[in-house]
């Protein structure tokens, strides 16, 4: 009976208890709840299934850590994610500097093909722009990586994880209003794109 009332309680439940006596069945039940979904997000925005298990260990290595740190009166999904976010951040510069300390080796190329290709498929506010992430994977690989860090964290956490614009916002510590500027702005830059790289006979889904 325990534990299923533990089980029955809602994260930011679990976290004042994990707060307050550091219960590890607790730890590893909001765990159990989210490392499907946080693994996902990480392989998605890394592109590398090796980095992303790093970036998860470290995840929750995070949330025990701060645990101290959450406000319980604040979601904990959002919370969540801006730990998971800045994880990947800073995985990505420690791999980019080693990255750039073996420019004088012999280039391994192909190794994140796909990333964006495979990642970018899923639920969208905008359907023209959900149709052609899903119809055009190989020209959506190649245009969202010219995107600017900020632009693909948005289009990450809005279009393929589901969240709404202040969860985004609160995960990312900026305005709701730069979350939708910074959506409205990758409309604008994949609307350009595709003019630029389509016969004007396809037509511009973001037109």
């Amino acid at each position: 009976m325990a534990n299923h009332s533990v089980s029955t309680k809602t994260d930011e439940e679990l976290m004042v208890e994990y707060q307050r006596g550091g219960d590890r069945a607790v730890f590893e039940l909001l765990m159990r709840r989210y490392e499907i979904e946080i693994y996902s997000y990480l392989r998605r925005y890394l592109g590398n299934a090796e980095l992303a298990e790093d970036a998860f260990q470290s995840v929750f290595l995070q949330v025990h850590l701060k645990c101290e740190q959450f406000d319980s009166s604040r979601r904990f999904r959002p919370w969540l994610y801006a730990i998971a976010t800045n994880q990947a951040i800073d995985l990505q510069r420690r791999n980019r500097r080693h990255n750039m300390a073996s420019l004088d080796r012999t280039a391994v190329r192909g190794e994140d093909e796909g990333h964006w290709s495979d990642k970018l498929i899923g639920e969208a506010p905008d359907p023209f722009l959900e149709a052609t992430l899903q119809e055009n994977a190989q020209w959506v690989h190649q245009t969202v990586g010219k995107l600017s860090e900020p632009m693909r964290q948005v289009i990450e956490l809005v279009y393929y994880q589901g969240m709404k614009y202040r969860e985004a916002a609160d995960v990312l510590g900026v305005p709701v209003g730069t979350v939708k500027s910074r959506l409205h702005a990758c409309v604008q830059r994949l609307g350009q794109e595709w003019e630029d790289t389509h016969s004007t006979a396809s037509g511009n889904p973001f037109a």
